[in-house]
C-alpha cells in the first residue's frame, strides 16, 4: 500500500465484519471476513477494495481486459473498469460470531 492511501497497512490477515446487503446471499451483514494483504486477487475472487474514495468489499470480476468490483445482490451495481491496484487484500475465510465451526475457506 502506498503511503498516500488510507487505512490498513502491513502485512498481517485482519478481520472485518460485512456490513450491508452487497454481498448476499454468500456473505450476510454481521458475518466476520478475514482479509489477507498481500494475496493473490484473481478472476472471482472476493476483495477489499479503494474505489471512489471509500473501502468496498466485493467479488473481483475480469471482462475481457477489464477488471470490475462486482456485487453478488443484484440490488447494487457493479463498479467497472477497476485498476488491479484499487485491491488491498483477498477474503480468505469467513465466520458467523457465536458458531464456532460455521466458517468458510476462499482459497
Amino acid at each position: 500500500m502506498n503511503d498516500d492511501d488510507p487505512g490498513c497497512s502491513g502485512g498481517e490477515s485482519f478481520a472485518l465484519r460485512v456490513l450491508g446487503d452487497s454481498m448476499a446471499p454468500e456473505f450476510l451483514e454481521g458475518e466476520i471476513i478475514i482479509v489477507e494483504p498481500e494475496g493473490l486477487a484473481v478472476d472471482g475472487s472476493y476483495v477489499l477494495a479503494w474505489h471512489r474514495e471509500e473501502w468496498t468489499f466485493r467479488q473481483l470480476r475480469r471482462d475481457g481486459a477489464q477488471w470490475r468490483l462486482h456485487a453478488l445482490n443484484p440490488a447494487h451495481p457493479d463498479a467497472p473498469a477497476i485498476s488491479l491496484n484499487a485491491v488491498r487484500g483477498v477474503v480468505i475465510q469467513k465466520a458467523i460470531p457465536g458458531r464456532r465451526r460455521a466458517s468458510k475457506r476462499y482459497v
